[in-house]
């Protein structure tokens, strides 16, 4: 019926009805595209790519964004961050503490850095504590009780700076005791290995040319996840002794080793991301368990036109 009483409409009611109908559709796929179009970016991900994510089942640790290339080389991660220097006593000479201002995502893991011989932290590693804390780290730079302490000396800071930052700092409540880690540079970095050592609890060790020929350190006993980072033309601490002592290190200890391409023994006291981006990932994966940046590390380094020798020990499974 209803088809006999189109039919029976004149031909201009007709197409006059058929626009209307034509016209009022077209309203309604603009109106859903334009509330579509408004929807805020974050959630509109990219065709393929995985979503922003601050935190993964069983992972409490894990923070920040899904991590990109261009993030690890950008000289600021994620995260706002402030500072604090920190009073003489302790059983180190002071320093400077960075920290993420974030207060939301629970506490968070925490490095102590130790500088050479002879060298102040403010000086040479300063350049570090804002750039790592921004990735979501408590950084401490330490100050050594007298700045030709030996590698014993600067091991025993290195975790009496720790004991501090988790038991009496003003921001000990944002630090987790069970992921703590520590850097050195040189006989710094000689010191790491032997707190590494001295407390196999820690999550992750980093040696910036660690140690110098002839003083007898070894890591044989270190189980400790370590990286170990070298420079091509160090005359100090040469490439021949540090392929020597990395060679001491156990197989079973998650490790890996870079040689910087061209960089001399100081190249580590300026900023630098090639540097950086061996540095957060390992802290990443160890302090945060974050294997999203295990990406950067295995099986190849993302640019290693910048490293000339890279021994990696992929896959890396951080400790719960």
């Amino acid at each position: 019926m209803l088809k006999a009483a189109i039919s029976a409409c004149p031909l201009n009611l007709r197409t006059r009805s058929a626009r209307i109908l034509l016209s009022a559709l077209a309203a309604t796929v603009a109106l859903v595209a334009m509330l579509f179009t408004a929807l805020p970016a974050s959630a509109q991900p990219a065709p393929g790519a995985a979503p922003a994510s601050h935190a993964t089942p069983g992972n409490p640790y894990q923070r920040g964004p899904n991590p990109t290339l261009a993030m690890i080389e950008a000289t600021h991660g994620p995260f706002a961050t402030a500072q604090m220097s920190v009073p003489t006593g302790h059983g180190f000479n002071g320093g400077t503490v960075y920290y993420p201002t974030d207060t939301s995502l629970g506490t968070w893991g925490a490095l102590a850095i130790v500088p050479g011989y002879t060298a102040l932290f403010r000086n040479e590693e300063a350049w570090m504590g804002p750039w790592l804390s921004s990735f979501g780290f408590v950084v401490l730079g330490i100050e050594t009780n007298s700045r030709t302490d030996n590698a014993d000396a600067r091991a025993t800071e290195l975790l009496a700076g720790l004991t501090w930052l988790t038991t009496q700092s003003p921001i000990r409540n944002r630090v987790d005791p069970h992921r703590l880690s520590v850097l050195g540079h040189s006989a710094g970095g000689a010191g790491a290995i032997i707190a590494a050592e001295r407390q196999p609890s820690l999550k992750a060790m980093v040696g910036l040319a660690p140690g110098f020929p002839g003083n007898g350190l070894s890591m044989a006993t270190d189980k400790v996840p370590t990286l170990v980072v070298g420079g091509q033309k160090d005359t100090a601490v040469t490439p021949t002794y540090l392929a020597g002592l990395y060679a001491t290190l156990p197989a079973s200890t998650q490790s890996a080793f870079a040689q910087i391409a061209g960089a001399t023994h100081l190249y580590y006291l300026h900023p630098n991301n090639v540097e950086m981006k061996l540095l957060i990932p390992w802290l990443k994966i160890f302090l945060d368990n974050d294997t999203r940046y295990e990406q950067f590390l295995c099986p190849s380094l993302p640019d290693p036109s910048t490293i000339s020798i890279y021994h990696p020990k992929c896959p890396y499974v951080p400790s719960h």
